[in-house]
């Protein structure tokens, strides 16, 4: 679940930077976009490259087994397309980030990066979810919003160090407001997903998912209070920098315990359902 929060984070940010970059609004120095690039690459690839190694923690990869004769997924083939605007955006970052070319490949990294989220959020769903499709009807918004959320946590990070290196200033209230709206969209979104779980006919009784309850205010400690704790607190501290990252960080711990827990509601759930036993007709009964 770590590496499908470090998933998470990594195409959120080439969304939010693809977009900001689309629309004009990212730092204009040159080479200000290639630290962003490279940490949601670094973080995108992680899976990948546990998939390759044929780790256990990471058997496939967007529904791929790499190594086997199996056929590369959907799901998988837009992942690694998601690379080329990648690419194509880092070798223009050095040039002038109004030039038309730098636009429309960053317009295509943002399309690309939400199709990925979407796209991996219905293949979860149908690998996991096939026999109870009605629970996590809201998931592609809820990978959606924590993509947003997370990334524009590491997005900020990067703008943070870059303005601390080269000496100039971030403006932290649009960061703060944007962030804080995320968190609380996310964090409604969220609410929904859970509260599926126990809904009648779908989930079972109430008791058995309320034994993950202090589980889950640990998670939303690390994923809403210290990040957004830390987006206030930023503006009075001269070393806030390190808040910000702090932020980040714990907001990526606390999202893998979220998944966590989560798909183990899911399997629990699923074999209460599996061990009811099944309803006789009156006749039978008779």
């Amino acid at each position: 679940m770590l590496l499908e929060a470090l998933a998470l984070c990594g195409y959120g940010l080439w969304m939010l930077l693809g977009l900001a970059l689309a629309l004009g609004i990212y730092s204009a120095g040159r080479g200000d976009a290639l630290v962003p690039l490279a940490l949601g690459c670094a973080f995108v690839s992680t899976g990948l490259l546990a998939a390759v190694l044929r780790l256990r923690v990471m058997p496939e990869w967007h529904g791929w087994r790499i190594g086997t004769t199996q056929r590369p997924t959907r799901e998988a083939l837009l992942a690694l397309a998601t690379y080329l605007p990648m690419l194509g955006l880092a070798g223009l970052a050095r040039g002038d980030d109004g030039f038309w070319a730098t636009r429309l490949i960053s317009v295509a990294l943002m399309v690309c990066s939400f199709s990925c989220l979407v796209t991996s959020a219905y293949g979860y769903r149908t690998r996991r979810l096939a026999s109870q499709a009605g629970i996590a009807m809201q998931l592609p918004a809820s990978r959606l919003l924590a993509a947003w959320y997370c990334g524009g946590l590491w997005l900020w990070v990067c703008v943070i160090f870059q303005a601390n290196l080269s000496g100039g200033a971030v403006e932290p209230l649009p960061w703060t407001i944007s962030l804080l709206l995320m968190a609380m969209l996310l964090g409604l979104v969220d609410g929904l997903g859970w509260q599926s779980l126990r809904a009648p006919g779908l989930g079972g009784p109430r008791q058995r998912v309320h034994g993950l309850q202090s589980r889950r205010f640990l998670a939303a400690l690390f994923i809403w209070v210290i990040p957004c704790l830390s987006l206030l607190l930023v503006p009075q501290f001269q070393g806030g920098r390190w808040l910000a990252l702090c932020a980040a960080t714990a907001c990526v711990v606390g999202k893998s315990m979220e998944l966590w827990l989560y798909d183990f509601a899911l399997t629990r759930q699923a074999v209460a359902r599996a061990a009811e036993p099944v309803p006789l007709w009156p006749r039978d009964r008779l």
